[in-house]
């Protein structure tokens, strides 16, 4: 398919707390892609130090959802999942500014293979160019819960510019069709924040989907900007949903194996460097989040919201 003739409409959805300005840079550049069939929309997490109304005012094209509560990342997505109308739904962060072509290879893959459920674009540092952060990942280590990118501080000489199957898949910019929305569900809210698309692509993996890499398509990310680089708030959520996806994605005895190299060997080691560092903070946002899977152990609450489409 020649999709300078034919382009399905993608509908792009990012999320605003307390970064305006970050965000209206980020559709700044969205508005220079040649990709033409999109639909925009800002879902602003009831930002309490900043006026999201900007974006609107600069981007009037752009639909700006307001929740009235911080959803986290998974929610504040999901929002806007309902009022989208397009074939695919992009996911992006809005620390981020992408290339003029980004989109559509990754749409290009996606028509050419229905059993892919999603596909995620090779992303470079905003602030370091030409340095790789995600170019595919590897496959989950299920007793660790440990995932790596290929190429990860990589100085980008093209060679990641390849099509990959991808052990899972990346938050920061991952297209997804709305079929399978449909058929898995959207993500699942009680992350809040991290892992949430990890738990989201096992699933999706589940109903027998693939997850792919689009080394063709390049995304900048800013990283970190909203939550902060290595601060407890990170620390907590970062160690709460490491052990959910735990919990949720490994079965029988690979669980116990997973669990007990969590809470006995991963939990005394970090929590020992954190002391030696003196990082008392970093401390209680650790076992704040082991606290949190002890005491939140039931299953109900780990039900995947499904998808109905707004009649609006």
């Amino acid at each position: 398919m020649d999709l300078m003739q034919k382009q399905p409409l993608v509908s792009i959805i990012t999320v605003n707390y307390n970064q305006s300005v970050v965000t209206c840079e980020f559709l700044e550049s969205l508005s220079k892609i040649s990709y033409k069939q999109i639909e925009v929309f800002v879902v602003d997490n009831n930002s309490p130090n900043d006026n999201p109304d900007i974006i609107k005012q600069q981007f009037p094209k752009t639909t700006l959802l307001k929740s009235d509560k911080n959803l986290g990342f998974a929610g504040g997505n999901n929002v806007a999942i309902p009022y989208c109308k397009g074939e695919y739904i992009l996911f992006i962060n809005n620390d981020t500014e992408v290339d003029t072509g980004f989109l559509e290879p990754m749409v290009e893959l996606l028509e050419s293979d229905s059993t892919i459920g999603m596909v995620s674009p090779r992303i470079q540092y905003f602030h370091t160019p030409g340095v790789i952060q995600y170019a595919g990942f590897t496959s989950f280590n299920l007793i660790t819960t440990r995932i790596f990118s290929h190429g990860f501080g990589e100085k980008d000489t093209g060679q990641f510019s390849n099509v990959s199957e991808s052990g899972s898949i990346f938050g920061t910019a991952m297209l997804v069709p709305k079929q399978v929305i449909l058929e898995a569900g959207m993500m699942s809210e009680i992350f809040f924040l991290y892992y949430e698309e990890h738990d989201w692509a096992a699933h999706i993996k589940d109903l027998g989907y693939s997850i792919y890499y689009q080394g063709k398509s390049l995304v900048y990310h800013k990283e970190s900007i909203s939550t902060g680089r290595n601060s407890p708030f990170q620390t907590y959520y970062l160690t709460r949903g490491r052990i959910l996806f735990t919990r949720r994605n490994t079965y029988g005895f690979k669980k116990i194996i997973a669990l007990f190299y969590i809470y006995f060997i991963t939990t005394p080691r970090i929590t020992i460097g954190y002391l030696l560092k003196f990082e008392f903070k970093h401390i209680w946002a650790f076992w704040k989040a082991v606290g949190w899977n002890i005491v939140n152990s039931d299953k109900s609450k780990f039900k995947i919201p499904t998808f109905h489409e707004s009649t609006e």
